[in-house]
This record gives structure tokens, C-alpha cells and sequence, in this order.
């Protein structure tokens, strides 16, 4: 006997060997298919699964390598060895590989972005100066965005009515800005008491501005205090993931610890609450428990991000307070 396979809705009979190499139509989806001879069929089966099986085989030597290899590069190179301030050694597979293994489990596909773990350049830098002086620099920041989003490149910062600790900070991050080369040039204005910036137009540049440099600042303050805790994980930045139904995610930063317990956060400044419902069903098909998941709100009141946690099933926290929940996630008190 022949046999009918639908490719489509994989509906499948028996039928005689006078169809076998003909064209015919689904009789449940209508979808076009050809009519196989049974042996050649199976043959086709089973050399299928006999080249999947070899390629299971070497990814399941591979996996077990990767892992022995993370766990000998970890022992080797323990985190409070590591300037993680200037160094490669966090783009490392060795190093992520347990993040990629964690969502494999879960049938979901990770694409890793490595150069988003190269701390040699100055992103991390500049990023932990704004997030330990947001207060006082978030119109600053505020004001780049705009101006980027217009496509100029001239920021003017009036020095009037700010205190002498707020100036003292602005010259500062002026200094910094310009020292890391995010800004072309800037100079003071005595007479009009005015800061006039001149933004570098890079790309690279201007994502940082528009919100990238919260990812770096959670990254590394996360890293830092794991650092002075001799916590030891495998983390990473801006991953992309697919699940089964091809649906697709982006996540800000990721941490798994050596117990296997994921660290989910997503970094947002201004408006977020649209989108509260997208991550609360995002936490669910992960299946990450309510205090793993992350909304790291930069500017929101503690006491309001206490009240929204109480109202949804997600962890919301802002810059200040963040570090004393991922405290009480790994145990350190």
C-alpha cells in the first residue's frame, strides 16, 4: 500500500499503490501533497532519525563540555577575581551558557548579543554615574533624549536655580560625559550661568541615552554587589527569546545563580504601566515566581512601587531599593 501524509495538518492514511507519485489535495485541510510509496517513506523516516539521534548525540557531548567547562572557568576565575568593570571574560560562552541551557529546558530558543557583556568600553561607566545621581540628572537626560529624537545635537543646561550640590554633580557628569567621549565638547557660560553640551551623534550613543544606559546601570550594580558577595552566576544583557508558538521577547538583563534560580528584569523609566499585563503573562509562560521577575521603575517612589507589587503578580522596585530585594533573593541579608 501507499501512503498519504499531509505535511500541513499531518492527517495520514493508507491507499492504493496505483496513487503512489500522484498529486492530490488534503481531504481535511485541502493542503497540496504527493502520494509516497510505504518503503521509501520509511526509509526516509528512519535515516531522518537516525542523522537527528548522531546530532543529539554530539550536542548532548557538547552541553556536557560547555558545562564541565563553566564549572572549571568559574572555580578558575571566581567573580572577586574579575575586574568586571574592564574585561571580555563576562561575553564568554562558558560563562552564559547555563542561561542558554536554563531556557532550552523550557523549549524556548535564546539568542545571546556577547558584545552587550563587554565591560572594556565606557557604557558602564557613564551608565553607573547617572543611576547614582538620577535625581538630580534626570531632566539632563531627559532633555538628550528630546534633543536626539529631533536630530540636534546641542543640550542647554541653565544653572540658575540649582543648589550648589546639584552643580557640583552637573559639572561633574559633564566632565565624566566628555572624558568618555558621549559628548563632542561642552563649556559654562558664566555670564547667562548656562551649561551648553554638544551630544556625539553615534548610534551606539544615542540608544545609550534613550534608556539603554538603565540596562547597564542594573547590570553592573547587580554584578558589583555580587562581586563584594562573591556571588557567582552567569548574567547577561539584552538576549532575545522565541518560545514555540514563535512568539518572540526581549529581555533587559538575566541572572541565573549557581542554584539555578533566575533573575528577571526589565528596566523602565516614565510611563510603564501598559505594560504591566505583557509581563505579567510573560512571568506566567516562564514560569519565573513573582519575586524573580523584575520591574526595575527608575524614578517611582518606593512606598508606590511597595503598593503596585502588592496589586500585581510582579516585582516592581526602583534604582534605589533594588539591590535589597536581589539581597533577599540570594540570601544575603
Amino acid at each position: 500500500m501507499a501512503i498519504f501524509r499531509c505535511n500541513k495538518c499531518t492527517h495520514i492514511q493508507e491507499v492504493d499503490n496505483k496513487y503512489i507519485d500522484k498529486k492530490t489535495k488534503c481531504p481535511k485541510c485541502k493542503h497540496p501533497i504527493i502520494i509516497y510509496n510505504t518503503i521509501n517513506f520509511s526509509n526516509i523516516l528512519i535515516k531522518r532519525y537516525y542523522d537527528q539521534n548522531i546530532q543529539l548525540k554530539k550536542l548532548q557531548k557538547r552541553i556536557i563540555k560547555l558545562e564541565n567547562l563553566n564549572q572549571e572557568i568559574i572555580e578558575n576565575n571566581p567573580i572577586e577575581d574579575i575586574d568586571i568593570h574592564d574585561t571580555k571574560v563576562l561575553m564568554h560562552e562558558e560563562r552564559y551558557f547555563p542561561i542558554v541551557k536554563w531556557f532550552q529546558n523550557r523549549n524556548v530558543e535564546v539568542e545571546i548579543h556577547k558584545e552587550a557583556m563587554d565591560t572594556t568600553g565606557f557604557f558602564d561607566e557613564g551608565a553607573l554615574f547617572i543611576g547614582n545621581n538620577y535625581d538630580i540628572l534626570k531632566d539632563i537626560i531627559n532633555q538628550i533624549k528630546y534633543v536626539q529624537s529631533k536630530n540636534f545635537d546641542t543640550v542647554k543646561v541653565p544653572l540658575s536655580k540649582k543648589s550648589n550640590k546639584e552643580i557640583t554633580i552637573i559639572m561633574k557628569f559633564c566632565k565624566e560625559m566628555h572624558d568618555y567621549s558621549f559628548i563632542a565638547k561642552y563649556y559654562h557660560n558664566r555670564k547667562s550661568n548656562t551649561i551648553y553640551m554638544t551630544i556625539q551623534n553615534a548610534s551606539k550613543i544615542k540608544s545609550f541615552f534613550n534608556g539603554i544606559w538603565m540596562e547597564w546601570y542594573t547590570l553592573m550594580l547587580i554584578l558589583e554587589f555580587f562581586h563584594d558577595n562573591k556571588v557567582e552566576s552567569s548574567s547577561m544583557r539584552s538576549l532575545d527569546i522565541t518560545f514555540e508558538d514563535k512568539t518572540k521577547n526581549e529581555i533587559d538583563i538575566f541572572f541565573l545563580t549557581r542554584n539555578n534560580t533566575p533573575i528577571y528584569i526589565e528596566c523602565k523609566s516614565g510611563e510603564f504601566r501598559q505594560d504591566i499585563d505583557k509581563y505579567s503573562k510573560l512571568r506566567k509562560k516562564l514560569n519565573i515566581n513573582k519575586e524573580h521577575f523584575i520591574l526595575c521603575i527608575f524614578g517611582l517612589e518606593i512606598k508606590h512601587a511597595q503598593g503596585i507589587t502588592s496589586m500585581y503578580d510582579l516585582t516592581f522596585t526602583n534604582e534605589k531599593n533594588l539591590i535589597d530585594h536581589i539581597a533577599k533573593i540570594v540570601g544575603i541579608e
